[in-house]
């Protein structure tokens, strides 16, 4: 049995615990005593091997502890010695730090001067050697060898620099400069014919001339003169062409008019919109092998030189370019073609009264447009290797023919818009006169109706045009257009609602009377003039008027979507352009190339977007847009703030004249009934007694009555028609306000007309109480409370006269009108002061 002695070392060691777990440790055949036994004598043995061990062990540390104590010594000495010896050394550097800082400053001026006698060496040495070079520069230039003679130029120009301002090589300056011209005039004809048979070993020795003597621009400027010759013989195959065709169209006319016309002209008439492509494809095509050759001529300049001459070309026929847009978007419309005139000359003002620019001008102009876009997709693919800058440069040349149009955008799309607009028929079907008034009312609202889509998809369109051919770089001349364009919309809508006034019948002044001929009838004549309408085309004019409350809806409702996609359109701008413009700017020399495939990196498609290209030359106007397109991220940010206004003001004028019409039965048969003779008869004597009857209704209330309860069956169809685009219960709540609306007005006008009553006899009062109380009941029908001046007019009229006064002393009078009360009592001579 192995004796574990881990648990002795435990400090929390408990014998008696150890020897109880020993004992249950013992084989079950064994004798306990045994077993004690056999552990005792194991543990003793162990102890003394641990005794052994330990003693073993101390004797040895007894003989290390001596030998450690004298390495301890030796190392304290050597310690002593190395801090003695590094103390010497420190005062020796002290000491020599002190004398070598004058050494050291005595030595540097003595370098000074010994560079300023080098720099006189070499100065003189330039000197020698430039009057040398001076006098043996003409032996160089004799003998033809131009790589020496710019060798030699450029190293006169070297000594030149070195002796600086010396009065006595001013002539030798002015010789180098001479001679520097001759040396280039003489590579010039060399270089052309490299140039021009695509020599590449010989340019790039003319090149390496150049760069010698510093003419690198002279050789840009050659090298475009030398390809922009063909190039332009490319441009004028257009004008050869149509002056082919027009010879050739004069020649067949004078020979069909010698033959007597049986020869006829059949040359084609070339279109520029036709050719344009065709010419980008040969441009195209001509620059890509200009690329691909320079990129061997001259690897280090070809992706500025191939640029350059991009940008001089388009130049060089921008005039010409120009002239042929125009000529061109003339063609578009007969009226242009026929005077061979374009868009300029229409917003010059050159042309004769009536010709406009049209829909057709501009979208000629866009297609042109669109053609040199995909010219300058692929001019930005091809010279993709270039930095930012120069493919900025180039693109603005290619789209330079087209700045004069967008910076008269804003003019040509109001000019074009306003011409829209005057083109709606509105007020075709408004005829003067009585007589199916009904029917000239709804059709003009029908067109009123449906002018409303046409007008927001002409300025959707327009918004179109926009974003197409500026890249929004106009989005702020498109808003006022636009603003301008709803506001004669509007206008005219305004003017096309007073017609209707008129039509409806119901053209009132200030005061409620009607205007011009009215005003000098009576009220019995305009009584006649009404009754020539009939019933149910009275109706069929309400109908017709309630229509016009969709068309008021309808302007709302497109108009805010319109405007709040306008925001949304202004906003995206807002993101794009702010990126481009800003964007560009941070680093000019960064290239194009952001990916494996060659295309370019969004930064630098953002860069070169051709809105950009406008923008970024012209930070007034770049600013002026930003803080417009910055306002409309604002949520109350109004696209077209007048518009919404003249929109608001519409719906207004809707809503009075609505009123006016659904008014208008009750004001006619409620006129004069102030001074109605009932009011103030008696009740006539007679010798027998004759039954009495019971008053009922007047005719007057009973059609304005009959009239109200017939509302709310108008009012149905167009609560259907709006709850197309709202809830029912929104339809149903404009239906009911409108029928509260004319029953508030009907009762308004029924209590100005009492009180205009001066004397109401008893009979007359019994009569009013009796109308009164059927209007009341009408009310009732309709969910309307009763006024409180009507109830106390009916109170004080059912009333006798006698018991008049004691009814205003009653508790129940505290819930009548006491004025109206009062007035009452005036009417029917009853005095209160007694």
């Amino acid at each position: 049995m192995m004796v574990d002695l881990g648990p002795f070392s435990n400090e929390n060691f408990d014998p008696k615990k150890w020897i109880n777990s020993a004992c249950q440790s013992r084989h079950p055949q064994e004798s306990l005593d045994k077993h004690l036994v056999d552990l005792e004598m194991k543990l003793q043995m162990v102890s003394e091997e641990i005794a052994a061990s330990l003693e073993e062990q101390s004797a040895a540390a007894l003989l290390r502890v001596p030998r450690a104590t004298r390495d301890v010594i030796r190392l304290r000495d050597d310690a002593v010695s190395l801090r003695s010896a590094v103390s010497g050394i420190l005062q020796k550097l002290k000491k020599a730090e002190g004398s070598s800082a004058e050494s050291i400053a005595a030595l540097a001026k003595v370098d000074v001067v010994k560079q300023r006698m080098e720099a006189a060496y070499g100065t003189l040495q330039d000197a020698a050697g430039l009057t040398q070079l001076s006098s043996t520069v003409e032996d160089v230039f004799a003998s033809g060898d131009l790589p020496r003679a710019a060798e030699t130029l450029a190293n006169m120009r070297h000594c030149l620099s070195a002796v600086g301002e010396v009065a006595e090589f001013a002539n030798i300056r002015k010789q180098l400069e001479v001679l520097e011209d001759r040396l280039d005039t003489m590579v010039q004809p060399r270089l052309t014919d490299a140039l021009s048979n695509r020599k590449v070993d010989a340019a790039q020795d003319l090149r390496g001339i150049l760069i010698r003597i510093g003419r690198f621009k002279s050789l840009e400027s050659q090298y475009t003169k030398v390809h922009l010759k063909p190039i332009k013989q490319l441009w004028e195959d257009f004008d050869s062409r149509e002056r082919a065709n027009k010879s050739a169209n004069e020649k067949n006319e004078m020979e069909r008019i010698s033959s007597g016309g049986d020869v006829q002209s059949v040359s084609p008439t070339i279109s520029f919109f036709s050719w344009l492509p065709n010419f980008y494809d040969e441009l195209l095509l001509y620059l890509e092998q200009e690329w691909k050759w320079c990129m061997i001529a001259f690897p280090e300049d070809y992706k500025t030189l191939v640029p350059r001459l991009l940008s001089e070309t388009m130049v060089a026929i921008g005039s010409s370019f120009i002239s042929h847009i125009n000529l061109a978007i003339g063609e578009a419309v007969p009226e242009t073609k026929a005077l061979a005139k374009g868009l300029l000359d229409i917003l010059s003002g050159d042309m004769q009264k009536g010709i406009k620019i049209q829909t057709k001008h501009l979208e000629a102009l866009i297609e042109l447009h669109n053609m040199t876009g995909t010219f300058a997709r692929n001019i930005q693919h091809l010279f993709s290797g270039s930095d930012v800058r120069v493919l900025m440069d180039v693109l603005k040349a290619v789209y330079l023919p087209y700045e004069s149009f967008k910076q008269r955008y804003g003019q040509m799309e109001r000019a074009i818009l306003s011409s829209e607009i005057a083109g709606i028929d509105l007020r075709g079907a408004v005829i003067r006169g009585v007589g199916a008034q009904g029917v000239e009312l709804s059709e003009t609202v029908r067109r009123m109706e449906e002018s409303i889509p046409q007008v927001i998809i002409l300025l959707e369109a327009a918004a179109e045009r926009c974003i197409s051919f500026t890249g929004g770089s106009e989005a702020d001349e498109l808003i006022l257009a636009l603003d301008d364009i709803m506001l004669q919309y509007i206008s005219t809508l305004q003017e096309t609602l007073k017609s209707l006034r008129t039509v409806c019948g119901v053209d009132y002044g200030g005061d409620g009377t009607v205007k011009k001929e009215t005003e000098k009838k009576d009220g019995n004549q305009n009584s006649r003039r009404v009754d020539l309408v009939s019933n149910e085309e009275e109706w069929s004019i309400v109908q017709g008027a309630l229509q016009i409350l969709t068309v008021a809806d309808s302007l709302t409702s497109r108009a805010s979507v319109f405007e709040a996609s306008l925001r949304a359109t202004l906003a995206r701008l807002s993101t794009t352009l702010s990126f481009s413009v800003f964007g560009s700017s941070l680093d000019q020399n960064q290239t194009i190339s952001g990916n494996e495939d060659g295309e370019p990196s969004f930064g630098g498609r953002a860069a070169l977007d051709m809105a950009t290209l406008r923008l970024v030359d012209v930070p007034e106007k770049a600013r002026k847009l930003f803080n417009l397109l910055n306002q409309s991220k604002d949520p109350r940010f109004h696209a077209l703030p007048h518009a919404s206004q003249r929109v608001a003001a519409f719906a207004d004028t809707v809503n009075e004249l609505v009123y006016d019409v659904l008014i208008s039965k009750v004001r006619q048969r409620l006129s004069d009934l102030s001074r109605l003779p009932i009011w103030s008869s008696v009740e006539e004597q007679s010798a027998f007694p004759l039954p009495t009857f019971s008053a009922y209704p007047q005719s007057y209330v009973t059609s304005v009555g009959e009239y109200l309860l017939t509302l709310p069956q108008q009012l149905e169809p167009l609560a259907e028609g709006i709850s197309s685009s709202e809830t029912n219960d929104e339809a149903q709540f404009f239906a009911t306000e409108w029928m509260f609306k004319v029953a508030e007005g009907a009762t308004a006008l029924y209590i100005e007309q009492l009180r205009g009553i001066q004397y109401i006899s008893d009979r007359g009062a019994q009569q009013l109480s009796v109308d009164i109380e059927y209007l009341s009941n009408v009310l009732s029908a309709l969910s309307m409370p009763i006024p409180p001046v009507l109830a106390t007019f009916q109170s004080c009229l059912s009333t006798s006269r006698d018991q008049l006064k004691d009814l205003l002393k009653t508790d129940s009078a505290n819930q009548l009108d006491l004025p109206t009360a009062n007035l009452v009592c005036k009417m029917r001579r009853v005095s209160l002061d007694s």
